[in-house]
């Protein structure tokens, strides 16, 4: 080999290995779960959707996936893939940490839901294991979000809400991209492990763009148009509270 070429070679060589060590961080994310800005008490605090109907929760579950992080260029870097299932009834399920590549950052994208390959993948662990309540069947994959509870104008038994929902298939697919960008820059590495408080709120399922009424629709179980609306009305549901450095 011609010294040219070796040298070419060789910086080439020296160019993938620091790719393959680049340093990594840690980012934590935390899911502060409200109504129309009022913390979410389960099963007690009553509250009031866009139309001004009464209700109260007793279940509310979403799945975190996907995750990349905007550089401060707007390009997208993706960390390892992994899905979190944020559990109001779980304390420790609203804080994650994610594994991320050293930088600096000014937002974060993730899905809300799960993809379409693990949804036809069937029965899964972690996560994805249908013991935490989140997954139908093998036909219909998991519930990308599930809101449970009472409302006295409900038209089911036991005036009962319940709002599973889910659905992968276009057009009706329950996957909602969510996009935050951060009020200041978020820095990962060494010396380095920011927190980012997300608020979430549960109003938005009912309210923009779809007003939902709990007189005409309090029961979804399947996928389809009434369970594409909801979601594209929860996907309004995150922004960023608070970001600091631990």
């Amino acid at each position: 080999m011609k010294p040219q070429y070796l040298l070419v070679a060789c910086f080439l060589l020296c160019i993938a290995c620091k790719k393959e060590t680049q340093e990594q961080g840690t980012l934590q994310l935390t899911f502060n779960n409200t109504v129309n800005g009022v913390p979410l008490s389960l099963n007690t605090t009553h509250y009031t959707n866009a139309a001004g109907e009464n209700f109260t929760i007793t279940t509310f579950k979403y799945y975190i996936s996907n995750v990349s992080m905007i550089r401060m260029d707007n390009s997208e870097m993706a960390v390892p893939a992994a899905y979190y299932l944020v559990d109001e009834a779980n304390a420790a399920s609203k804080t994650i940490q994610l594994p991320a590549p050293a930088g600096e950052y000014r937002g974060i994208i993730f899905y809300l839901g799960v993809d379409s390959v693990h949804n036809v993948s069937g029965a899964q662990t972690g996560a994805l294991d249908p013991v935490n309540g989140m997954f139908w069947s093998w036909n219909s994959g998991y519930i990308m979000a599930k809101l449970e509870g009472i409302s006295p104008v409900s038209t089911a038994p036991n005036n009962q809400l319940t709002f599973h929902i889910g659905g992968f298939k276009v057009p009706w697919s329950a996957v909602q991209q969510v996009k935050l960008m951060s009020p200041i820059s978020v820095t990962v590495g060494q010396g380095h492990k920011p927190q980012i408080t997300v608020a979430a709120d549960a109003y938005t399922w009912f309210s923009q763009p779809n007003l939902i009424r709990f007189q005409t629709i309090s029961t979804i179980h399947v996928p389809g148009e009434d369970a594409w609306k909801i979601s594209m009305n929860y996907r309004n549901m995150f922004r960023i509270t608070n970001v600091t450095d631990l």
